[in-house]
């Protein structure tokens, strides 16, 4: 009896059907298919697509660009989020049911910023370039 492994890690279909979604949602949201003035005049970059196990659940990680209110755009996107989904179909006609979709602001950027600055810290670099070259 085989067993199903309990990894966190998403599976090869999460990942590939949270692809093809990212690539739905930038496709609406390129068209100008959704009608509101924060979301039609903002540049939204959709980072990632993480899928629930199921299929069922679809989270969008966004930053909205040129934007200080992200907090705004995501609520827009929010309250747009079935007519969003409703838009997906023609690309996403082969999936047995139509993912539900959240938006939420992908701070991952914010992150790499914050790990940039630390190794750019005289701390670090001096530690840096100090450390391979005493060995030898």
């Amino acid at each position: 009896m085989a067993t199903r492994p309990t990894s966190s890690a998403p599976s090869q279909r999460m990942l590939r059907v949270g692809e093809q979604v990212r690539a739905a949602i930038t496709q609406v949201l390129q068209r100008g298919e959704v009608r509101d003035d924060l979301i039609e005049k903002t540049v939204i970059s959709i980072s990632e697509v993480r899928m629930s196990p199921d299929l069922k659940i679809a989270t969008a990680f966004v930053t909205p660009l040129g934007v200080s209110d992200h907090a705004g755009v995501i609520a827009a996107l929010n309250r747009n989020a079935k007519f969003i989904r409703g838009r997906l179909g023609p690309q996403l006609r082969q999936m047995k049911y139509m993912p539900e979709v959240r938006f939420r602001d992908d701070t991952s950027f914010d992150n790499y910023k914050k790990i940039d600055e630390l190794l750019r810290s005289p701390e670090v670099r001096r530690d840096l370039d100090d450390g391979p070259d005493e060995d030898q």
